[in-house]
């Protein structure tokens, strides 16, 4: 087998699926790595979690919070349910391997495959990568359940044996929890993002290690430098400035409607 695997890949795609593995786990280190250092979209939403989390021990209708965490845990469910489907189709596709050769081969630019054992290894790395992205978002799921029994339990304004420091230590540790269900979140989307960079290996390997790069730097580029950070954080830095789609008008030059009905401006005879 270990010959067999050998002879069925050429160094390319050796290299490139070496060039995968490389890119995904250096940008996972480098998120983390820069998540103090350097603002990004982890670390600029954390404080917004966090703003959440202090007003909403200080209210005591908790409906707008209740609603907003189910919407969340509903898009990890959609994702998780997407996965689930999406190894349904790869594993009917594993079981079809020689008719799936066949139309990759016919395909235009493609390299020639020498075996059907390599095009069932790529399906199987694929089919791995989305059980991956299924726990994740299940995972995430349950943290977001976490969360809604948190806001449940949150000690309410008019409970006078909760001291200041006890009321602020129950956001922080909320946020720290909507944290980490997001950050699950988000590590499935990314295997998503790799999933989808995966499949130019079944064009050439040159295709994989283009399409990984790609990935990267889209990544990179949405949590590190995107205008939604620079929205975001403009909301909480007053050394930040974003003016969004329309930067080149002042917020005061937009028309603003007119609430008011519009007047019957038709001259009437006053002899009538």
């Amino acid at each position: 087998m270990p010959s067999s695997l050998l002879e069925t890949f050429s160094w390319l795609d050796w290299l490139a699926i070496g060039c995968f593995f490389i890119g995904w786990t250096w940008y996972y280190y480098y998120c983390r790595l820069r998540l103090r250092t350097k603002r990004c979209l982890a670390a600029t939403m954390h404080g917004y979690r966090y703003d959440w989390m202090k007003r909403m021990v200080d209210r005591e209708v908790r409906i707008a919070d209740a609603t907003i965490m189910t919407h969340l845990e509903r898009n990890g469910a959609f994702f998780a349910s997407s996965s689930l489907l999406i190894l349904a189709a790869l594993f009917s596709l594993l079981g079809a391997a020689e008719k799936a050769l066949t139309i990759v081969n016919e395909l235009p630019f493609t390299r020639v495959l020498p075996s059907q054992l390599g095009i069932e290894i790529k399906l199987l790395l694929l089919i791995g990568i989305f059980i991956y992205a299924f726990f994740t978002f299940t995972w995430s799921m349950r943290q977001y359940n976490f969360c809604a029994i948190l806001i449940a339990s949150a000690p309410l304004p008019s409970e006078k044996n909760i001291t200041p420091g006890a009321r602020n230590a129950f956001a922080v540790q909320a946020a720290n929890l909507i944290d980490l269900a997001a950050n699950q979140f988000n590590y499935g989307l990314r295997a998503y993002y790799f999933g989808l960079a995966l499949l130019g290996w079944f064009l050439h390997p040159l295709v994989l290690i283009f399409s990984t790069v790609a990935v990267v730097g889209i990544l990179y580029r949405r949590e590190f430098h995107s205008k939604t950070l620079k929205a975001l954080a403009a909301g909480r830095d007053l050394n930040v400035s974003f003016r969004g789609i329309l930067q080149d008008i002042e917020p005061s030059a937009t028309v603003k409607p007119s609430l008011s009905p519009a007047r019957d401006t038709t001259p009437t005879d006053t002899n009538l």
